[in-house]
């Protein structure tokens, strides 16, 4: 029977439209769930050690138990998805993450709201790559997923802003297990949608790289709490070198699995493209200004401006507001000048916004001294999320779009816990300075119940405890300053847009000729374009071919 193919109505496209906002709508919900869930609890800390009898320094695991696991495993589960299939991994992600949180919110002992937290990271990791690179799979390239990208950007950076409203509602409401029962109910109703609303990814042959898993984990997690003993105990001690060494051992042994493996569990090519290694450079750096800007201000505004979890919460507000903003604006206004100028200036503005707040000291107030440096800092990274994104998961062949989009997430990740870890340590060597200096005037002018108290925390009371806690959170922000000014130098120096990349944000055809313009590198792959694979006219790779082998998915010559 001929004409059998009609012609798609204007009511089969409104359909079809609405159909991809609730596919957007699940995916960024989970996004949102996972993100915000790293912040979500640090208003709920106290009362946590409270509850569970933490020390002051295993307290600190609350937090990492959870940022370790996620950014260690982000790798593999963005794997599991290419090999799986996306959509049946991503709903188990979420259901283990659900899982997770009800088990957290019923510890009742410390060991288990850590093994809770642990497994949370486990879920995250498993879910968060799937969701974007459902994206890459769901929406088309051009305007549609520009704009998909520009939502789940915005929901990425302003998720942490949200955390911390939401914890500071639940913690002053209800109760502090409340920040992971809530959870539950949200990512049941995500898991339910899935199926509905968002089409099963095409499965790709291949094995799990569980060894490149287990190492790159592992040495991660050593690197980053080779910083953390850091700042508690100092560079020299013992435990702290040992950490460091190991670290290296293990990544390094990690990057010559990734070479010598047939499947990477990390397409070690995939930075060949000097604008997609410039994107996970970057995100390193910004993550860690990003953490660092969150963490420090929390402590600021309950801890010398006396705002209780809810008004801290409403605090930082306007910030995830601005980053939505921004990241709507860039996403419309990327196609007409591509990704770099928003990339250096988003990073710029970050770098004034924390410069502006090295400025804070005991007298500075909330609309005087932290409103105005946020909402430049939250513009420049809203900017900067959407264009890193495109950049780094754009034009990936299908089957790899798991693992860059693993890349990327665990460039964020693992870049706020070691930036992290580093501004943890420079507050701890400007507080203890600090302490020196207002110990005297302490000793001569506490009362005989702020002596006891200090000898009972090994902490100075206000207002010399203020003095101390503003010196450290305005060094934590010099060094988070230069953090993104090192973004800036990357964008501006590593990454190039040519007229190709420009016709395929626009969702146009690329140039005829338009490949390798502008920089006189032919032979490097465009960025955005299916750098893994040769064209289909190709001659078969050689022996000192770079290109991906297309019976071994690996280059036939390493990098």
């Amino acid at each position: 029977m001929t004409g059998s193919r009609a012609t798609p109505t204007p009511t089969a496209t409104a359909h079809d439209r609405h159909r991809s906002g609730l596919a957007l709508l699940v995916i960024a919900s989970c996004q949102l769930m996972v993100v915000l869930d790293v912040t979500i609890v640090n208003i709920a800390l106290p009362h946590m050690q409270k509850d569970l009898g933490f020390s002051t320094e295993n307290l600190s695991w609350v937090v990492n138990a959870y940022t370790l696991t996620f950014g260690g495993l982000l790798l593999l589960g963005g794997r599991l998805g290419d090999i799986l299939g996306r959509r049946r991994v991503f709903i188990f992600g979420v259901l283990l993450f659900v899982f997770a949180s009800l088990l957290g919110g019923l510890s009742q002992e410390g060991w288990q709201l850590l093994a809770a937290r642990s497994l949370q990271g486990v879920g995250g990791a498993i879910a968060s790559p799937t969701a974007l690179s459902l994206i890459t799979t769901t929406f088309r390239e051009g305007p549609e997923r520009n704009r998909a990208f520009g939502v789940f950007a915005g929901v990425s950076a302003g998720g942490s802003a949200i955390g911390l409203l939401a914890g500071g509602m639940l913690v002053e409401w209800l109760d502090w297990r409340w920040v992971l029962f809530v959870n539950v109910p949200i990512g049941l109703l995500i898991a339910f949608a899935t199926p509905r609303f968002i089409p099963e990814s095409e499965r790709h042959p291949g094995h799990f790289d569980f060894l490149g898993a287990l190492t790159s984990t592992a040495g991660m997690v050593l690197l980053v709490y080779g910083f953390i003993r850091a700042s508690e105990d100092g560079w020299t001690e013992g435990l702290t070198l040992g950490s460091f060494a190991a670290a290296v051992v293990l990544l390094a042994v990690f990057i010559m699995i990734e070479r010598g493996s047939k499947q990477p569990i990390t397409p070690l090519w995939m930075f060949r493209d000097r604008n997609r290694a410039g994107s996970y450079a970057m995100m390193l750096s910004l993550a860690a200004a990003l953490f660092g800007m969150f963490f420090f201000l929390t402590l600021f505004v309950q801890n010398v401006l006396d705002f209780s979890p809810l008004r801290a919460g409403l605090a930082f507000l306007p910030v995830s507001a601005v980053i939505a903003v921004s990241a709507g604006l860039t996403s419309q206004l990327l196609p007409r000048w591509g990704p770099k100028p928003f990339m250096v200036v988003g990073a710029l503005l970050a770098a004034i916004g924390l410069g502006w707040l090295t400025l804070t000291d005991v007298h500075s107030s909330y609309l005087g001294s932290i409103l105005g440096p946020m909402l430049v800092f939250g513009f420049g990274m809203g900017m900067q999320f959407v264009s890193l994104t495109l950049m780094a998961v754009s034009g990936v062949a299908p089957r790899e779009a798991g693992a860059a989009s693993g890349i990327l997430n665990a460039t964020q990740q693992v870049g706020g816990s070691l930036g992290l870890s580093i501004l943890v340590t420079t507050f701890g060597t400007a507080s203890r300075n600090e302490a020196k200096v207002q110990e005297p005037s302490f000793r001569e002018e506490a009362t005989r119940a702020q002596l006891e108290e200090a000898g009972r925390t090994g902490q100075l009371p206000p207002p010399w405890g203020d003095e101390v806690l503003t010196s450290g959170v305005s060094s934590a922000f010099v060094v988070a300053a230069c953090f993104a000014v090192l973004a800036a130098l990357v964008a501006l120096f590593v990454i190039q847009v040519r007229p190709a990349d420009l016709a395929r944000l626009q969702g146009g055809a690329t140039p005829l000729g338009a490949e390798g313009e502008g920089d006189g590198e032919a032979d490097e792959p465009t960025p955005g374009a299916d750098a893994t694979r040769p064209a289909p006219d190709a001659p078969p790779p050689g022996p000192d071919d770079p290109r991906p082998d297309p019976d071994t998915d690996r280059p036939t010559k390493g990098l």
